[in-house]
């Protein structure tokens, strides 16, 4: 059956979609290289995004998340759905049922790892045999990881002939301002996990949340909760508020993927602080607000909400552009060789990069379906689209990864 579209944005009106739409426009025009539509509840609003975006071709498709038979009529004119509509948690699952029902696949930018792993349980099997990618976490959280280690390891098979027992990644530096969506999931996370303290155990805390049920153990331990000294990277270090989602989501591709690096694989996130002093302290401090971020109701909690955005709310355009991210993966083999891989974006982390891949996954979704790996379910952007997601976000995303050569 032939479909009108190759990729809805269904969440347009909202501070991410409208970014992801201007990309789109920007990048693929409308209806030449790419048949794309606009889509939401909110007809009116939808026609004054389109209006400021400058072109009145771009289809419009109403839809409302609450009711099936709009979704239904929805995605069956699309090959892919590209979501920004969060937190998932409270207005994705009916979007994603329906997606897998009809054999549409979808992409988007959650960092929910509690509804990730009900996504899972409730979908996995049923979208592997209706041959659907369902493609969380396109974003900052977990496309640089994700990718960063496909990407490493397919380097270290090129040097070694075989691949890295060991990987660990370091957010080096990063510039703009908070994402409000990213805070509301997070805040939805930590208000799930203190209800559920099964939740917390079994999902959270545990290394291999993410992973098929019966391959939930292994070597690597919790994600760093405190500030540490890395004699490799001869810096003191601090936890990466990413890595709850990020680490999870690495594991998940290995296990999807066989265990190509081995049982044994290990795989760790935090950020880089730096040497001395005067960094100590300050990754002693960046852990107690990594900390607080996740402990809904604390005093310090409070006091950090007064600074942060609030969902749908983000940096100007200037923050945007301005913006970058720099992260180091440092894998190492088991006889001791070390292959270090750089991952760059030219935006800020949270709205302008993200914005651009998230539209590279669902672009390579749509455009190269036939050429991606035979993965489905409710799978990992490194194994539901491999090689040419790289290469995409490369060309088109300004999202580079390279060889640190020493």
């Amino acid at each position: 059956m032939s479909k009108t579209y190759d990729v809805i944005l269904w969440g347009a009106t909202g501070f991410t979609g409208r970014l992801v739409a201007e990309y789109l426009l920007k990048q693929y025009s409308v209806g030449k290289d790419l048949s794309w539509a606009m889509a939401g509840r909110n007809k009116a609003k939808l026609e004054k995004i389109r209006e400021e975006l400058g072109n009145t071709d771009i289809p419009l498709v109403v839809a409302d998340s609450h009711n099936r038979e709009s979704l239904e009529a929805m995605v069956e004119q699309t090959k892919v759905i590209c979501t920004t509509v969060g937190p998932y948690a409270l207005y994705g699952n009916l979007l994603l049922e329906v997606c897998v029902a009809h054999s549409v696949d979808y992409c988007d930018l959650t960092g929910e790892v509690q509804w990730m792993r009900r996504t899972i349980d409730a979908h996995h099997e049923k979208a592997r045999e209706n041959q659907v990618k369902i493609v969380h976490c396109c974003g900052f959280d977990s496309i640089p990881s994700d990718m960063g280690v496909f990407f490493l390891q397919q380097e270290a098979q090129k040097r070694w002939k075989a691949y890295a027992d060991e990987i660990k990644f370091r957010l080096m530096g990063a510039k703009g301002g908070p994402s409000g969506g990213t805070i509301a999931s997070l805040d939805n996370v930590a208000i799930e996990a203190q209800k559920d303290p099964q939740l917390m155990e079994e999902v959270i805390l545990n290394p291999y949340g993410l992973n098929p049920k019966g391959e939930q153990t292994g070597k690597d331990v919790p994600d760093l909760r405190e500030s540490a000294y890395d004699e490799d990277f001869q810096a003191w270090i601090a936890p990466f508020v990413m890595a709850v989602i990020n680490t999870k989501v690495v594991r998940r591709s290995h296990a999807l993927s066989n265990y190509p690096y081995g049982k044994d694989f290990r795989y760790e996130e935090a950020t880089h602080v730096g040497s001395g002093i005067a960094n100590r302290i300050k990754a002693s401090i960046t852990a107690t607000v990594t900390d607080a971020l996740f402990s809904p109701g604390s005093i310090l909690k409070r006091i950090i909400d007064q600074f942060l955005p609030d969902p749908g709310q983000g940096p100007s355009k200037r923050q945007r552009e301005t913006g970058f991210f720099k992260a180091i993966l440092l894998g190492k083999s088991a006889n001791d060789q070390t292959l270090k891989v750089k991952v760059k974006g030219d935006r800020d982390p949270g709205y302008g990069s993200t914005s651009k891949m998230l539209a590279e996954a669902a672009v390579c979704l749509a455009k190269d379906r036939e050429n991606l790996p035979q993965n489905f379910g409710v799978i990992t952007p490194s194994t539901a689209m491999g090689t040419h997601l790289l290469n995409r976000l490369q060309e088109n995303a300004g999202v580079t990864f390279s060889v640190v050569e020493e």
